[in-house]
């Protein structure tokens, strides 16, 4: 049985007290691969941004907001668990200045001055063990595999799941797996948790049970 961490959901970034920016992830993705993960016995953690999904109530699961909180709970979980499925929808800029109050409206343009918030999966692969497994998600609208292995070699992922922009807040979803050799070891589409169970498969025969395959040699 294997420790997993899966991230899911989307962050917020504050803009002021009640406005922030933010994607439209669902969580449904995320709820999927932990109910494919606990089907195969393993034990899941999840930490989630705001979502309105119901996750397993076997998983432990930990709130977050944003993505500087993504950041901080992978970094104190990550090193309990044997591998992570980065399925979250992290915002990926913030803005320079938190306005302390409601920013009012003057019928003139603003401009907002915004800057990348951390990558949470590249941070954490920089340290992983060399027991742990990383398998990262990437949601691209054009030169699709190209980007998603860019993002695989950045984030020291050991596969990527490719994706598009219908996946978003949608039942169903059609990704790729795309290993680090650059081939698509694995085509999904169905309901979500169809494509959770082929991801969760794939982990266990390559990732999981082939690690302990190796680990099992004998001189």
């Amino acid at each position: 049985m294997a420790r997993i961490l899966i991230t899911s959901g989307p962050t917020r970034q504050y803009l002021d007290p009640v406005r922030y920016l933010t994607n439209g992830s669902s969580g449904r993705m995320g709820k999927a691969l932990a109910e494919a993960a606990l089907a195969l016995g393993h034990d899941v953690v999840i930490i989630s941004g705001p979502v309105i999904v119901d996750y397993p109530q076997e998983a432990e699961v930990i709130a977050i907001i944003s993505t500087e909180d993504l950041l901080a709970e992978a970094e104190r979980l990550f090193p309990q668990c044997d591998g992570v499925i980065a399925a979250a929808a992290p915002c990926d800029y913030r803005p320079h200045r938190v306005e302390s109050q409601k920013i009012v409206k003057t019928g003139e343009p603003i401009t907002l001055h915004l800057i990348e918030t951390p990558d949470v999966i590249a941070t954490i692969g920089r340290n992983r063990r060399d027991d742990q497994w990383m398998v990262g998600f990437a949601l691209e609208t054009e030169d699709q595999r190209f980007r998603a292995l860019t993002k695989l070699e950045r984030k020291s992922c050991d596969f990527i799941v490719l994706n598009g922009p219908e996946a978003m807040d949608a039942a169903e979803n059609s990704v790729e797996i795309i290993a680090p050799s650059g081939d698509v070891v694995e085509t999904l589409q169905g309901s979500k948790r169809d494509v959770a169970d082929g991801i969760l498969q794939l982990i266990q025969e390559r990732l999981i049970c082939g690690a302990a395959d190796v680990g099992d040699g004998h001189d």
